[in-house]
């Protein structure tokens, strides 16, 4: 492996620590898929803690989700996005990130109506409360619902009850984190600072459209996650599956 190619691989690892994804219009891309670079930006990635996506199109750089130089605790995600306050409200975020994800990964036709329309805030709200009013009734029969999988769904449903519900005046209220609303605009937020999504409206209803970019990171990469079916097992209802069928 000579010098060159070493720097051109930094090159193109550094590029993606900085943007997290390289498209096909980067200088980076084709010098990438050279056998010694890729080998090396490759190890870069493995030592690091990194992990490389290749799409057709795009690649992406994600942190893997341990041992890696930059996975973050929770006090330094505190730090860097100062709308997570508590773990709960970080339980919660993760909850409507997750929602947003099992709405959007489900088959063909519901990835191009969100490309193309976005789900907005108000139907998120919609949707995230539905799931939690099942996870209630659930825990009324079942106290332990949620332990396997090492979820605090008592302190969700509470936490989720006991939000302000914001239906009107959003300009407003938009910096309030403590109403449902403002927990949404939080989470949503998290994914446009990792340019997977795209918010419009926002002083209207607002709405978040899914970026090519991130139907690829599920594809590529969640799919292969066990933790990530299972908890979208437990965010898809009865009436999701019948709706999804209907679809089919």
């Amino acid at each position: 492996m000579n010098a060159e190619s070493i720097k051109k691989a930094s090159a193109v690892y550094f590029s993606l620590l900085k943007d997290r994804v390289i498209d096909e219009n980067s200088e980076h891309f084709q010098t990438y898929f050279d056998p010694e670079v890729r080998q090396t930006v490759l190890l870069l990635a493995d030592e690091s803690g990194t992990y490389i996506i290749e799409s057709p199109k795009r690649i992406h750089l994600v942190v893997q989700p341990t041992g890696s130089v930059f996975a973050t605790n929770f006090t330094h995600m505190k730090e860097k996005h100062k709308q997570v306050e508590t773990k709960k409200h970080f339980h919660l975020i993760s909850i409507v990130i997750m929602s947003f994800l099992a709405a959007i990964d489900r088959n063909q036709a519901a990835k191009i109506r969100t490309k193309r329309e976005g789900i907005s805030y108000y139907a998120l709200e919609r949707q995230v409360n539905d799931l939690i009013m099942n996870w209630e009734s659930i825990l009324k029969a079942n106290p332990a619902f949620g332990e396997e999988e090492r979820i605090d769904m008592k302190e969700v449903v509470t936490t989720w009850k006991y939000m302000e519900v914001d239906t009107e005046d959003y300009g407003i209220k938009k910096a309030n984190r403590r109403t449902r609303i403002g927990l949404i605009a939080s989470a949503m937020r998290l994914l446009e600072t990792e340019g997977l999504i795209v918010i419009l409206d926002r002083e209207d209803i607002p709405k978040a459209i899914p970026k090519t970019e991130l139907f690829e990171r599920i594809e590529y990469l969640y799919h292969d996650y066990d933790r990530y079916e299972l908890f979208k097992n437990l965010l898809t209802t009865e009436e999701d599956e019948h709706a999804e069928n209907q679809s089919n």
